[in-house]
């Protein structure tokens, strides 16, 4: 038997064949580096917009450019609106399971219902376009669900690591000057139960912005609840009822959408 060096570095790719995935995404590249303007145009029109954009890139400031500037639309309508007016209405958009092995799914249907409830509840609430909401959540269906609901009416959010102490908590929130705080009354970690609600609440003592806290039950554990401030989740989504509904908000597409912190691992976040 004799050794024979096969070409590694030469591609295979026969004229009747389409280009693989990783020559496709090459491809791409360059045109988005050859024209960016006319490449992230053509990528938009795969969104609604409610108002076109009167230009792609507004560079006249830099560093502080300027995307789709005029353009007018909604992440929650082209998460969830757009899609519920076609054959995707019951497929399933979610699938979440638990620590403790529960499984739930949401249809986009099924999901667009739950995330106008909870606007609606926003809404009611006194929640504004432009508002900040945080959340101090584990990994559970009802996160996606207020992130876009917050979205949905005008809201800004900004997302709090579970594990986060309550003093990260509270920088983050008077940081960011939230209104609502959604938090749960516990989590699950490694067969524990975590005490979210009890971190909530030692924050919520240096946090004068929050007006109401909104509570997920999700360890059934003994929890104190503050009148007037604190409301369940699930009765607040009961008051609103089942068939709620609220417009997205229409949004410039250089509105700020969410507020991302640093760690704080080295210094404030």
């Amino acid at each position: 038997m004799s050794e024979t060096n096969l070409p590694f570095n030469e591609k295979f790719c026969p004229n009747n064949t389409q280009a693989s995935s990783g020559e496709k995404l090459r491809q791409e590249w360059e045109k988005s580096i050859k024209n960016p303007q006319e490449f992230w145009a053509e990528k938009a029109k795969a969104i609604d917009w409610f108002k076109q954009w009167d230009k792609v890139l507004d560079d006249s400031n830099p560093p502080f450019y300027k995307w789709f500037s005029g353009g007018v639309l909604n992440i929650s309508h082209n998460a969830l609106d757009r899609h519920v007016k076609t054959q995707r209405k019951n497929k399933l958009a979610y699938i979440w399971e638990g620590e403790l092995g529960e499984v739930k799914t949401y249809t986009y249907y099924q999901l667009y219902r739950e995330v106008n409830r909870l606007a609606k509840v926003f809404k009611d609430l006194g929640l504004k376009k432009g508002d900040r909401v945080a959340f101090y959540l584990p990994v559970i269906p009802e996160l996606p669900i207020a992130l876009l609901a917050t979205v949905r009416v005008g809201g800004i959010h900004t997302v709090v690591f579970s594990g986060f102490s309550a003093e990260a908590l509270a920088d983050r929130i008077n940081d960011c000057e939230a209104k609502i705080l959604v938090t749960a009354d516990g989590s699950y970690r490694r067969g524990k139960i975590i005490a979210i609600k009890d971190n909530a609440d030692r924050a919520l003592q240096h946090t004068p912005t929050v007006e109401k806290v909104i509570v997920v039950k999700r360890t059934c554990q003994e929890i104190q609840m503050k009148d007037g401030r604190d409301v369940w989740y699930h009765d607040a989504l009961a008051q609103v009822g089942a068939n709620a509904y609220v417009p997205p908000e229409p949004m410039q597409a250089t509105d700020p959408l969410f507020i991302l912190y640093t760690s704080g691992t080295t210094g404030k976040p």
